[in-house]
């Protein structure tokens, strides 16, 4: 992680349709917001807030059991057009390397953007840690977050699926991955010839 550069590690939680059919118009809303500003190795600033829907108001069964987040958190959360203000207002010195797990996040933001009517707020580089995880380790698959911090031998941040948590466990791996990265460019594999004395195989069969 260069020093100077900041990084916007940032999760969201959305809306969800009760099941199939969607109700006509639906798309997912911005529910809750959890963020970690960090340059060189230190959290700058965090923040996590709940933020109130305006096109579909009322959460759906489904989705207050999957994220564990009642009608209550969300009616007494900030409006979205405020969501986008502080998310820029985080820009206004330097645009940040925005870090998220899964390219869900950034589709949701720039989409609700257009539906509000707001400017998308980030102007710098996006780098989606999933893509880099899997290009990195070979899966064929793409890892869910915390699949991926268990297979490191560590343990998710909090409780999965709270913006917060999982905004800081992205942040967790993305460390670990960086210190692989580094580990790997000093340990080049090293070719048969290291590994075997050819001239003692060669005076063998000379024998």
């Amino acid at each position: 992680m260069e020093n100077n550069q900041k990084y916007l590690f940032i999760d969201f939680e959305f809306t969800m349709p009760e099941g199939k059919p969607k109700p006509e118009g639906f798309f997912p809303e911005i529910i809750e917001v959890g963020a970690l500003q960090v340059q060189g190795d230190k959290i700058i600033h965090q923040f996590s807030t709940f933020v109130k829907p305006k096109k579909f108001p009322i959460l759906s069964e489904r989705c207050k059991n999957f994220l564990k987040i009642s009608q209550d958190h969300v009616d007494q959360g900030i409006p979205f057009e405020e969501l986008a203000n502080m998310l820029m207002d985080l820009e206004m010195d330097q645009p940040s390397v925005v870090v998220t797990w899964g390219n869900m996040d950034m589709k949701v933001l720039r989409n609700n953007c257009q539906n509000a009517g707001v400017e998308f707020p980030f102007k710098g580089k996006f780098v989606d840690l999933s893509m880099e995880y899997k290009r990195f380790f070979g899966d064929q698959n793409q890892t869910g977050l915390w699949k991926a911090v268990q297979e490191y031998g560590k343990e998710g941040v909090g409780k999965h699926h709270r913006a917060l948590d999982d905004a800081m466990t992205t942040y967790n791996i993305f460390n670990l991955v960086e210190k692989d990265k580094k580990y790997m460019e000093k340990h080049q594999p090293t070719t048969i010839g290291d590994r075997i004395d050819l001239s003692k195989v060669l005076n063998k069969f000379a024998l």
